[in-house]
């Protein structure tokens, strides 16, 4: 029986604009279960990265609570919340966010020795692997502004996983890429999706929200449709994108 890992109980999200309030989120409650690849979608503006960083522990929510592996985490302390974000997170972003005077190697290591919970030497055997997994062994030594953006994001989304996180928290990762380069991060996290990473992306791509294996679609901070899908399979994409595109027509996207 799939066990869900994280879990968001009527949250929602006030910003205070001068004597007035703006609601970003309004009493949004789902469920992401261990080993799915969740997508969320919605139209600019919907509240799609309030809700990422809501689950995340990255923003407070005004209300409501976030369960990680049956824990409450929307309490916890900023101390004790950094923690369980270096240990048990990963974060990848349409910008890398890598360290410039740092190499890949270095921007991987770091975030694993900061997890606090792998010795030294498995910190570098764990980073070594992930370069290779990665395709950008050969540019282990060079610094951000030495690679393609393309070469950045792996880099990247090694760094996320690098502490065997329970789950990856990725804010339209591709939004900064080509074509090209953005099949490649797709197929990297489909990869780590189908070896039983649990992933929670945020994207505006159907193309990208092709790999998921649910989707959440949220309209004016509320959630207004959930769509299950099968695990991905490269045949079967047209189909995919053209099922997408129905369900999302439905909705008046």
């Amino acid at each position: 029986m799939r066990q869900v890992i994280l879990k968001g109980n009527h949250i929602s999200k006030r910003f205070l604009q001068g004597e007035n309030g703006n609601t970003v989120l309004e009493d949004v409650s789902v469920d992401i279960y261990e080993g799915d690849f969740t997508i969320i979608m919605g139209s600019s503006g919907a509240g799609k990265s309030t809700l990422l960083y809501a689950l995340s522990g990255m923003d407070k929510v005004s209300e409501g609570t976030v369960v990680y592996k049956g824990q409450e985490i929307s309490s916890l302390k900023e101390r004790q919340m950094a923690k369980l974000r270096a240990d048990e997170f990963g974060f990848v972003f349409q910008q890398t966010h890598l360290v410039s005077n740092l190499t890949l190697f270095e921007n991987i290591a770091v975030a694993g020795y900061m997890g606090g919970h792998q010795t030294e030497k498995k910190v570098r055997e764990r980073t070594g692997l992930l370069l290779k997994q990665m395709h950008i062994e050969a540019a282990k030594d060079r610094y951000p502004s030495e690679v393609s953006g393309g070469e950045a994001q792996r880099a990247a989304i090694a760094r996320a996983v690098v502490n065997e996180p329970g789950i990856v928290f990725a804010d339209e990762p591709t939004g900064a890429l080509n074509k090209s380069n953005t099949e490649d991060v797709l197929d990297l996290l489909t990869a780590l999706n189908q070896n039983g990473q649990s992933i929670l992306l945020v994207t505006h791509d159907i193309h990208a929200a092709c790999r998921g294996t649910k989707i959440v679609y949220l309209e004016d901070g509320r959630i207004l449709a959930e769509k299950n899908l099968l695990p991905y399979e490269k045949k079967d994409e047209r189909d995919r994108e053209t099922e997408i595109n129905r369900w999302l027509d439905s909705l008046k996207w």
